[in-house]
């Protein structure tokens, strides 16, 4: 067998509840990343604990995987919640624990030292020497932010080979670096680091705006809305279907 045969990436998927696991897995996604909603940054996520077990069960009678998510970063409130949620991860056995503050991956690699873990896109994760720091730590996967271009992602690979990588091929391309925005904090009171993002970027703002900048006088700045309305922060959502050979 030739030794040039690239190896098949793994397709990776969101699970907000059973259902949508179970509909991932059968439309050809290797793994699913998911969390419970109080001990995950996937707030929003309708997963009790009975049925991400059953979810995980049927994971692995397929074959595939499943990733839970712990990537909020920490305050002294989240703090008490970590033995729960090191106690649920043994029982739930996942093949991997999302991760991007390093406080908590400590914890995690202390008390459950058997569990991979990977860094979060959260973590920011844009050069060799970041990824090659998280796999001296113990880490066995970093998500790559999003802002890492085809380039950089190549020399990383060079660079770092035991450790896999995981990159973003569709979704939103958040105005800050990597989700930690405070734009929704400040207008919806729901932080994205704590795994409430309202995704205010990307909302339609019926509005006619002229910026200018204090030092850049008679410099205007003009957002217009069209008839797709006015979007103010975000770029367009990551599609990188038209890639994927390259990849």
């Amino acid at each position: 067998m030739s030794q040039n045969i690239a190896k098949k990436p793994e397709l990776l998927l969101p699970a907000g509840s059973l259902t949508r696991l179970k509909t991932a897995f059968l439309y050809g996604a290797d793994a699913v990343y998911a969390g419970i909603p109080e001990m995950s940054l996937r707030a929003k996520s309708k997963f009790p604990l009975e049925e991400m077990e059953e979810g995980i069960s049927f994971a692995h009678n397929l074959g595939k995987k499943v990733y839970l998510t712990l990537n909020l970063f920490s305050h002294n409130k989240d703090i008490s919640k970590l033995e729960d949620f090191a106690k649920t991860i043994k029982i739930l056995n996942p093949d991997g624990i999302i991760i991007s503050d390093p406080g908590i991956f400590q914890y995690i690699k202390k008390e459950i030292p058997n569990i991979p873990i990977h860094i979060s896109t959260q973590a920011n994760v844009c050069s060799w020497l970041t990824v090659d720091f998280w796999k001296n730590m113990g880490a066995s996967l970093c998500v790559l932010g999003r802002e890492v271009s085809f380039s950089e992602i190549e020399e990383i690979r060079e660079k770092c080979k035991d450790i896999k990588l995981e990159m973003f091929i569709h979704g939103a391309m958040c105005v800050s670096y990597s989700g930690r925005c405070l734009i929704s904090a400040f207008i919806a009171s729901r932080s994205a680091n704590q795994g409430v993002c309202a995704h205010s970027c990307r909302w339609k703002y019926k509005s006619k705006l002229l910026l200018e900048e204090e030092l850049r006088t008679g410099e205007y700045l003009e957002m217009e809305e069209d008839d797709k309305g006015t979007y103010l922060l975000n770029s367009k959502d990551l599609c990188l279907m038209p890639k994927l050979d390259k990849l």
